[in-house]
């Protein structure tokens, strides 16, 4: 089911709502759990028993984990196997197809594929049921001996497809006690929407033009299109995965949950390193706190955090899928960021600040194009396009179709990706406090005006599309 699906907005969520709402206090878990499994069961049944397999596997090993903590051989057994088992289960799932594919290419042999089919969501959930092992290992959270909640956890809807990925430590508490007042049931509704808009009105539309760009062969393109392909992506695939986390960001406080932010204005950095701490927050903080640091960061000396970085990128890639593409992803931004650590980005605070926010968009929007690419030949001859290496011409009627029919919704989505707007608001909520004429024209009328439109124009974009799925959904 899909957040951004008739279905959802007009069924599926005012029951959940009503239901919650009037249930008591004690059956109030219950209900989240019933509505997240029958979420997650909508699409594909068979699905949610590999979910519900996880959860039962890692509620043993919090339990196991919980006992013998203090028992420093037998606890590194005990959690080396739950990393095992769960990768395992990641590993079978989402990556025996390709494996086997690799295998009969490289040793010329013919195993049988199974053409296993990819559970959605597998990667965020695993990682969930991962940190809460390792959260009730180090105390960061208490250990859920009832399985229900734990269930809850692991399967909450609002967050379980897409992310963001909600460590144990950040909802331990609210799994057991939480509020849904007003306000935050106000805050979450606005927050839901502006993710809606996000999603409906900015990200299908890059998308369509994305797609129809990236659907040429790069012999047709012109330099002019190519550029306006790769931007609709970069913008694309921010408005998508943002949307969503502010959905669910906006559910789980309608419901009395905390969920950590997931974007932080990534295309406005200066580097790639300030990128990667602004994108997809809860997945660099996920392989920091549970895998950089671990292996010892950066205390051991500058070989050790090179080889350190490698290893988080290049899982990084593998976990985003199961493709070469994905793989060289990670390693690309792994490069770069070493690169920044030993001598660039002492260079990048050097030149003045436009040439940074350039330098820092071509080199994420060259690594968007490996990740949009389904083979590096395509890749390398994109980008060969982008940059006038194969003598393709500057401009064609192509470029200039979509230049003219999408320009302005491709510069407003440049103007949102940026926080200017949300600046605007934030003026505007300092401004009401001393000014009659600001609250009501602003804070009382403008605001929530404008938000009301957005849910309009998001919902005339919802009944006329019938699918509108996300991007991180096969992650």
């Amino acid at each position: 089911m899909v957040f951004s699906s008739s279905v959802f907005l007009f069924l599926f969520l005012p029951i959940v709502l009503i239901t919650y709402f009037v249930a008591p206090k004690r059956l109030k878990n219950f209900v989240l759990l019933v509505a997240s499994l029958f979420f997650y069961a909508w699409g594909e049944p068979k699905f949610v028993f590999i979910m519900i397999i996880s959860i039962i596997v890692n509620y043993i090993f919090g339990i196991v984990v919980d006992l013998n903590r203090n028992n420093r051989l037998k606890i590194k057994l005990i959690l080396g196997s739950m990393v095992f088992i769960n990768l395992l289960i990641l590993g079978i799932f989402k990556y025996m197809n390709f494996i086997i594919e690799n295998i009969n290419s490289i040793l010329d042999t013919s195993l049988s594929n199974p053409n296993i089919p990819l559970p959605i969501g597998i990667s965020f959930f695993t990682f969930q049921a991962m940190s809460y092992v390792i959260d009730v290992y180090r105390k960061d959270g208490s250990v859920q001996r009832n399985p229900f909640n734990l269930a809850l956890y692991i399967s909450l809807f609002p967050q379980l497809i897409a992310g963001p990925i909600v460590r144990y430590q950040t909802v331990a508490a609210q799994i057991n006690s939480r509020v849904s007042d007003l306000p935050r049931i106000l805050y979450g509704i606005k927050r839901f929407i502006i993710g809606l808009g996000k999603k409906m009105i900015l990200a299908n539309n890059c998308g369509f033009v994305a797609d129809q760009v990236f659907s040429q062969s790069t012999n047709d393109m012109s330099l002019g299109i190519a550029w306006i392909g790769i931007i609709a992506y970069t913008l694309q695939i921010y408005f998508d995965f943002s949307a969503y986390s502010d959905m669910a960001i906006g559910l789980g406080k309608i419901f009395g949950f905390d969920f950590l932010e997931n974007f932080n204005y990534p295309y406005i950095s200066k580097s790639v390193t300030e990128f990667w701490r602004r994108w997809h927050i809860s997945l660099g903080s996920w392989f920091r706190d549970y895998l950089y640091i671990p292996l010892g960061g950066n205390r051991k000396g500058q070989l050790i955090t090179y080889r350190n970085l490698f290893i988080v990128w290049l899982a990084t890639g593998i976990w985003h899928g199961a493709s070469w593409t994905f793989i060289a992803w990670g390693l690309y931004y792994g490069a770069l960021i070493m690169l920044e650590k030993a001598f660039l980005g002492n260079l990048l605070q050097k030149i003045p600040r436009i040439f940074q926010h350039v330098y820092t968009l071509v080199l994420v929007m060259i690594g968007w194009v490996f990740f949009r690419s389904e083979t590096f030949s395509y890749a390398f001859s994109y980008i060969g396009v982008m940059f006038g290496l194969h003598g393709n011409e500057i401009w064609d009627i192509d470029a200039q179709f979509y230049f003219f029919q999408y320009g302005i919704i491709l510069m407003i989505a440049i103007f949102g990706a940026t926080p200017i707007l949300s600046k605007i608001f934030e003026m505007i909520e300092v401004r009401s406090q001393h000014s009659m004429i600001m609250r009501i024209v602003g804070r009382d009328i403008g605001i929530p005006s404008f938000i009301f439109i957005v849910f309009l124009i998001s919902i005339s974009y919802t009944i006329a599309n019938t699918f509108n799925p996300f991007i991180y959904f096969r992650f």
